[in-house]
């Protein structure tokens, strides 16, 4: 949707990848059923932006000529335009243990570097004339683990050059500026901000980071930053930065003014647990859905962090000193009354989005609950397309506010 606002126009959606659909059928099931639903609640005398979560066995169909056309067609139909993909999930993700193997293939394969080409050539023939740019969300670079080498850094940066040059040559050729924005989450090469300002300045806006988009367009040092700075930037999850018990808007402000490109802002909530006792970890254990990772931060009461891959590893710890944990739960951003001793991170939520309104050129904001499905009863009580609408106006109101 488009909002306007004294700040600017917002274009505001929620990521379709909520719903299973791995398969180009599956996909087209999904626009003509839970969209258009969605839709018809939220905007229905008015086109509705689209963020389209689009994984590799449905995109080497839409490649084919005619199936492009043939869902440009539908988009166009059914009311929607298209302004941002999500790039994360390569394959399955709903149904099965997704875990780790979300970030797979990483920005070490060149797999990846493909993957994400085809997204950005798909979004370059099916955003409307008039948007000032798309965004296509996708990894950190890889988990920290599998990232800690100089080789396997050098590798990620490669791959990242090589769709900027893409992304470079899709703008001169059609006209379409294309962000590639990378999506800092806890557990990987970029997961605070810190992480992510050293990555930019002392991996990707170096001599040597650049030099691969120098060779490949023939152009200068100066150029290619320049391009690098258009081309690459961040997708901004709330909810991941709330986990690290960072404050989402200080952090957004402190990698905006560093002047990193904030591209898209991931309206979402973590789940604190506070107090931190036997009956918060008992609470805690029913967010355990065996699919997700569910990335867990400890604060003790002396201030000191503790960080987790997971939920089960945080709940073996048993840190009996903990005053407040923060998971890796995607929960409805509506939800603000949740039983104690269970609660949101929706005021940070709030503050992060009232800073992002001021950015120039503002974000585009995407609600990504994408975990209805295996969250706790009570917070799944209302049917999945009511669910998705009232987040929308949620949202809605916070970037009209």
């Amino acid at each position: 949707m488009r909002i306007p606002h004294p700040e600017g126009t917002f274009h505001l959606t929620y990521c379709t990848n909520v719903h299973p659909g791995e398969r180009l059928g599956e996909l087209e099931r999904v626009l003509e059923g839970p969209v258009r639903a969605v839709k018809a609640r939220v905007a229905p005398d008015r086109p509705m932006g689209l963020g389209l979560w689009l994984p590799a066995a449905a995109l080497s169909l839409l490649q084919q000529g005619e199936r492009l056309a043939a869902l440009r067609d539908r988009l166009e139909e059914g009311g929607f335009y298209l302004f941002t993909v999500n790039g994360f999930p390569y394959g399955r993700f709903h149904g099965t243990r997704v875990k780790e193997a979300v970030y797979q293939p990483d920005w070490r394969r060149a797999a990846r570097a493909a993957y994400t080409r085809a997204l950005a050539d798909l979004l370059a023939g099916l955003i409307p004339e008039d948007l000032p740019f798309a965004s296509l969300s996708t990894v950190p670079g890889s988990s920290r683990q599998l990232a800690e080498d100089p080789a396997s850094r050098a590798q990620i940066v490669a791959h990242l050059m090589e769709v900027a040059a893409h992304l470079h040559q899709l703008h001169e050729e059609r006209g379409r500026t294309i962000v590639l924005a990378l999506e800092p989450e806890p557990g990987c090469l970029l997961q605070s901000s810190e992480d992510t300002l050293h990555f930019f300045r002392e991996h990707l806006w170096t001599a040597e980071g650049l030099r691969p988009l120098c060779d490949r367009l023939g152009v200068s040092l100066s150029r290619a930053e320049d391009i690098a700075r258009r081309h690459l930037g961040l997708c901004f999850d709330v909810c991941h930065f709330a986990v690290a018990f960072e404050d989402p808007a200080s952090a957004l402000a402190t990698l905006a003014e560093a002047g990193i490109r904030i591209a898209k802002l991931q309206l979402s909530c973590a789940l604190r647990v506070a107090p931190a006792g036997e009956e918060g970890r008992a609470a805690v254990k029913r967010f355990d859905d065996g699919i997700y990772l569910h990335q867990t931060t400890i604060r003790s009461r002396d201030g000191s962090l503790h960080r987790f891959l997971d939920l089960p590893a945080a709940l073996a710890a048993e840190l009996v000193e903990a005053e407040e944990w923060r998971v890796h739960v995607h929960l409805p951003i509506y939800a603000a009354d949740l039983e104690p001793p269970l609660a949101s991170t929706q005021p940070q939520l709030a503050a992060a989005v009232r800073r992002a309104r001021r950015l120039d050129p503002p974000p585009h904001f995407e609600v990504e609950t994408y975990n209805f499905a295996v969250l706790p009863e009570e917070l799944r009580a209302l049917p999945l397309e009511e669910a998705l609408a009232r987040e929308l106006a949620f949202a809605r109101e916070l970037l009209s506010s």
